[in-house]
């Protein structure tokens, strides 16, 4: 897994963004206090269940991976 340039800026903006999604959705709502470990992990379910990005094989899942993940999926969003 190679890093995107901008990877840190990239999942703050897939974090923004998928609490947007989530919210608009209907199925969340997120708490100031939940963590950026949860709301990454939460987003990153959600949108595999929409089927938004492709899955990472269950034994690989890690943090790392999940924000790798988010940040791609924000890199091509406008």
């Amino acid at each position: 897994m190679k890093k995107l340039k901008n990877e840190k800026e990239l999942v703050k903006k897939a974090i923004e963004e998928g609490v947007k999604y989530g919210e608009k959705r209907g199925v969340v709502e997120f708490e100031a206090t939940d963590s950026a470990t949860a709301k990454i992990e939460y987003i990153y379910r959600l949108l595999v269940h929409d089927k938004v990005i492709q899955p990472v094989p269950e034994d690989q899942i890690s943090q790392g991976t999940m924000k790798h993940k988010l940040a791609i999926w924000a890199s091509k969003l406008k």
